[in-house]
């Protein structure tokens, strides 16, 4: 019977220890978490400068969609232009049949911060994927934190021009649009949270391309 009760104190002290972690700690690190947005809250919002200097498109995710704070509320973005074919033109993402990354018209095109920030994380990833084709290893992504604790995670670059605990202004180029993790396409996917709340991301309509 006592060593029943020292086993169920021990779980009971290593949830509370979790518990802390995660809705404590992971915040102060910088790293995603379980959101709440989706629990029945107003969704807020924070105004973020455009990711790219050149006409885009973006879906978002609904909240509770995918309740992890970086992907909650989250954009997926991808560079537009214009294309014709014969005697119609429309604006898609991609030229030709969008086989190879080339034909994007994001692909390694420079990324911009969303926000005056801190550089707080970087990962990189170097296996490319091909368009269609999503692969199975964590995204390249980049961690930024504004002075008021609001924090942003662009996912997918190529390559990244600044560092962990650098300075970045708004709008400044950060990187570029890459292919990788779980990917279908040359984009970026963009989360922005504060605490343990998911934020929904209005661009700043001063700073996008006309």
């Amino acid at each position: 019977m006592l060593k029943t009760l020292k086993i169920l104190l021990l779980c009971l002290v290593a949830f509370i220890a979790g518990a802390v972690f995660v809705w404590w700690g992971l915040p102060k690190l910088g790293l995603p978490l379980l959101g709440t947005v989706s629990l029945g809250r107003p969704v807020a919002s924070v105004l973020a400068h455009p990711l790219y200097s050149r006409p885009f498109m973006c879906s978002e995710h609904p909240a509770g969609q995918l309740p992890i704070l970086g992907d909650d509320l989250g954009q997926d973005c991808l560079i537009i232009d214009f294309v014709t074919t014969g005697d119609r033109t429309w604006a898609r993402p991609y030229r030709d049949q969008g086989l190879s990354n080339e034909d994007w018209f994001g692909w390694g095109e420079a990324v911009h911060s969303p926000c005056d920030c801190e550089v707080l994380q970087i990962k990189e990833n170097p296996v490319l994927n091909q368009p269609g084709i999503p692969g199975n290893s964590r995204a390249a992504n980049i961690t930024l934190q504004t002075p008021d604790g609001i924090h942003f995670v662009l996912a997918h670059l190529g390559l990244f021009s600044v560092e962990v605990g650098q300075a970045v202004s708004y709008g400044q180029a950060i990187g570029t649009v890459g292919n990788n993790g779980f990917s279908r396409s040359p984009h970026v996917h963009v989360g922005a949270w504060k605490g343990v709340e998911g934020l929904q991301i209005r661009w700043d309509q001063q700073h996008v391309v006309r």
